[in-house]
């Protein structure tokens, strides 16, 4: 990979797997103890996302006026060759294989708060390659920029939506739950046996 393209392009896929990733697996509320079709969905959705940011980052980094890159045949989908496509699917589904693999035995519980950073980065990203295949391509590009709302963006939002509203403060009402008059009955005996 290196010397073909930029070294920022593994350093951003690195990053926007590991965000499409934690979108997907805290959405769908995949735990330790997951069935593996729960984490199967993980994954195939983990590299969705990623894909559909391809989807607007390829045209944009491979036919603005100064590209990125080139790809050696022109392909039939907006220049891209479709074996592209099946390539950050399967290598996306790769990566978060791995990811899962390594977090088996752990859970990984993000609140709709902690989910920001990780939505934040994929909106972000998905916005500067929309941003210049919008602008500076003929409206063509339209479509795939499309798709990739229709792929990435909507489902990314939606699983940030559909993760925990807030752990914490879910955690911290039952704890105070757990403490109340109502719920912890402390007999008067013991109460004045500590006062003495």
């Amino acid at each position: 990979m290196a010397g073909l393209v930029p070294f920022t392009i593994p350093l951003s896929w690195f990053y926007m797997g590991l965000v499409s990733y934690l979108l997907a697996r805290c959405g769908l509320q995949v735990k330790s103890s997951s069935s593996w079709l729960r984490h199967l969905g993980a994954i195939a959705t983990g590299a969705m996302l990623l894909t559909a940011w391809d989807l607007v980052l390829d045209p944009a980094m491979s036919q603005a006026p100064f590209p990125f890159w080139t790809f050696q045949e022109e392909g039939s989908f907006f220049g891209m060759p479709y074996r592209n496509l099946v390539g950050w699917v399967g290598t996306g589904a790769i990566y978060m294989s791995v990811a899962a693999w390594f977090w088996r035995k752990k859970t990984i519980s993000l609140s709709r708060q902690e989910l920001n950073l990780p939505l934040i980065t994929y909106l972000v990203n998905f916005a500067f390659g929309a941003t210049i295949t919008v602008v500076a391509l003929d409206s063509r590009f339209l479509l795939p920029t499309c798709l990739s709302v229709v792929l990435g963006v909507i489902p990314a939002i939606a699983l940030w939506w559909i993760s925990p509203a807030n752990q914490l403060n879910e955690m911290d009402m039952s704890l105070d739950n757990a403490m109340s008059d109502d719920e912890v009955k402390v007999p008067a005996t013991q109460v004045n046996m500590a006062v003495k």
